[in-house]
């Protein structure tokens, strides 16, 4: 989906899509990377790239680099939607991209987009000048116009025999976050081995969570999410960036794993403990990019100061693994999917109740439960109903009324004894509502 800034295509991509995913708003240029997702169109599965405005720019300028994303993306297509805006009419910009993409390969649809209204049909005649063939008027806003682009698209596609099966293994759904300028695009870009994100040294180029079908080095799946850069939340004012953080929190909480990505010059701070302790509350598993290695100087330092706010900050994820990088020059990069499948391990690993119940007999025995208000607390047994993150069910009389302390004391231990390391914990206790049930004794 190609066009210039502000002419709907991101309202467009929501549309055929079925779902609202790219960040609409009256800002031009609010999309600066390649958007992806699977959608249903004339009765065909396809991948849909939303794109970045066509600007003509400077190579080293945001812009240009805008630009330089959307031809790749053009050169991945079976088919371009060319989308004009017929309420402002055809301007020279949309004369220099038309002439070209007719210069380009690729199938080219032309789209005529905001023509609700009286006249909007009349407007969409415009864009013939442009020498892409018939127009195919729309508005994106309202939905009209959908099933003829539909039909336009399945005439343009490459018949069903030619398109290649997708691997039918769900994906791992993996979120790149932290605070602005961190290096998150940077590290999807080493991770894919493409230029998929918009990087530079500006903070807040990425404005939108941005997803992208991966196949690591073990050919397993990959959903990868590169999210906005999250600031201090009393530093967030504008519409925009409310949306864009909004954006960022809802891929978190879809993903199974989160890559916090930690600039190693400012270290971590309140913004990057916030982050994981949200992600932790949303029972998401963990691991720190600690990019920027290769800038450090005193690494031995740096390391402590880590190490200290980790054990000061997030007891709750004890252990958590930590990866120096350098996603600039891609220097240990290659050990950090390998750490991310060893904690999704973890994240997915079930107990036997067999062996729950020894661990849980130990801890009791060494430390027994305590008394709540002179009334003793006995605990029965405990139950592993889930994984993803790891539950334990503890039930017993009054075991609700069991304090924070003690709770505590079984999360650490089992955490040491099944070996989970940085992975979220969740103890859930059920009082016994047996009348039969023994009583202080």
């Amino acid at each position: 989906m190609l066009g210039r800034p502000n002419v709907g295509k991101s309202s467009l991509f929501n549309r055929l899509v079925g779902r609202k995913i790219a960040i609409v708003d009256d800002t031009p240029g609010v999309t600066r990377d390649r958007k992806e997702a699977e959608g249903r169109v004339g009765g065909r599965d396809v991948r849909i790239l939303d794109t970045a405005g066509l600007e003509e720019a400077a190579p080293e300028t945001v812009q240009g680099r805008m630009r330089a994303s959307s031809e790749a993306a053009l050169r991945e297509a079976d088919v371009a939607l060319f989308v004009v805006d017929v309420r402002t009419g055809l301007t020279p910009a949309d004369r220099a991209f038309a002439q070209w993409l007719r210069r380009q390969h690729t199938p080219v649809i032309l789209v005529a987009n905001k023509t609700e209204g009286r006249f909007g049909g009349q407007a969409a005649m415009e864009a013939y000048e442009l020498g892409l063939g018939d127009p195919v008027p729309v508005s994106a806003e309202h939905g009209d116009g959908m099933g003829d682009l539909h039909d336009a698209i399945r005439e343009a596609l490459p018949a069903e025999g030619e398109a290649v099966a997708g691997d039918a293994e769900r994906p791992l759904r993996l979120a790149i976050i932290g605070r602005p300028n961190a290096g998150k695009s940077t590290l999807l870009n080493a991770l894919t081995g493409e230029e998929r994100m918009i990087t530079g040294p500006e903070p807040g180029l990425t404005r939108d969570s941005v997803a992208v079908q991966w196949t690591d080095e073990t050919g397993a799946a990959v959903r990868l999410v590169d999210t906005a850069g999250l600031r201090k939340k009393a530093r967030i004012e504008q519409h925009l960036e409310k949306m864009s953080a909004a954006a960022s929190i809802a891929a978190l909480k879809e993903c199974e794993i989160a890559i916090l990505v930690v600039d190693a010059l400012l270290g971590m701070e309140e913004q990057e403990l916030r982050l994981a302790r949200l992600a932790e509350r949303e029972g998401r598993a963990v691991v720190i990019a600690f990019n920027k290695w290769d800038a450090v100087e005193d690494r031995e330092a740096t390391k402590r100061r880590l190490e200290d706010a980790l054990m000061a900050s997030l007891a709750q994820m004890r252990g958590i693994k930590v990866v120096p990088i350098s996603a600039k020059t891609g220097r240990g990069v290659e050990k950090l999917m390998p750490a991310v499948r060893e904690v999704y391990a973890l994240w997915n690993r079930r107990i036997p109740t067999g062996e729950l119940n020894r661990w849980f007999e130990t801890m009791m025995t060494r430390h027994p439960p305590p008394l709540s208000e002179g009334r003793r607390i006995k605990l029965r047994y405990a139950t592993m109903p889930k994984a993803r993150p790891p539950t334990v069910t503890v039930f017993g009389t009054r075991a609700e009324q069991l304090p924070e302390d003690y709770r505590r004391y079984l999360v650490n231990g089992f955490r040491e004894a099944f070996t989970m390391p940085g992975v979220p914990i969740r103890l859930q206790m059920r009082g016994t509502t047996n009348p039969y049930a023994d009583e202080d004794k």
